[in-house]
């Protein structure tokens, strides 16, 4: 692995770590909704809505790399999954948010997810589908903390029931991903 390489690998590492972080950590939050919050909306929706915003159409975006750029039929094959369960997703959050109002924060996320794309479309190879599928599982796991912290806390009915209704297919990501990571690990042992 070259310097610029291994570089790729720490950024996007870091990234997807502080994906993860931020995910749980403002999933966690319970405090007041900030200022800029719709007053039907506790802290757990607001950031809930900002980050489930951002997030499906990033993996629509990155599933679409995947699908062209992926090493294997079964990356490839996940990186549709992404793309045709997610548009739907999107699709539903958006007539939630229509119906009550609701425009989402502009999250910090937002660069993060802006400098995966950018690692994403910039690696090649071995390194892309590592980074794909590290990321997907990171990706997966702050999702679901998220998803499971809206039904535990959110306060919005439609809210939760749509969370309720999605964790199950982010938890089948999850699994798909885990496998996905492991198959690539036994592969580069050999």
């Amino acid at each position: 692995m070259n310097g610029t390489s291994a570089s790729r690998v720490i950024n996007l590492g870091l990234t997807c770590a502080l994906l993860w972080s931020a995910s749980t950590a403002i999933a966690s939050a319970q405090t007041a909704a900030p200022p800029e919050a719709p007053a039907t909306l506790n802290a757990v929706d607001f950031n809930f809505v900002g980050q489930a915003n951002l997030g499906a159409p990033f993996q629509i975006d990155s599933g679409r790399l995947a699908e062209t750029k992926g090493g294997s039929a079964a990356i490839r094959s996940y990186a549709h999954l992404m793309v045709t369960t997610h548009i739907p997703v999107v699709d539903a959050l958006n007539v939630i948010l229509k119906k009550e109002n609701i425009v989402p924060s502009n999250t910090l996320l937002h660069g993060a997810y802006d400098a995966m794309i950018y690692t994403l479309q910039a690696d090649r190879r071995a390194a892309f589908d590592r980074d794909y599928v590290n990321g997907q599982v990171e990706y997966q796991k702050g999702n679901a903390a998220l998803f499971e912290q809206e039904i535990q806390n959110g306060n919005d009915p439609e809210l939760k029931e749509f969370a309720r209704q999605t964790l199950p297919k982010i938890v089948d990501h999850l699994h798909r991903a885990e496998k996905l990571a492991a198959e690539l690990d036994r592969l580069a042992s050999k």
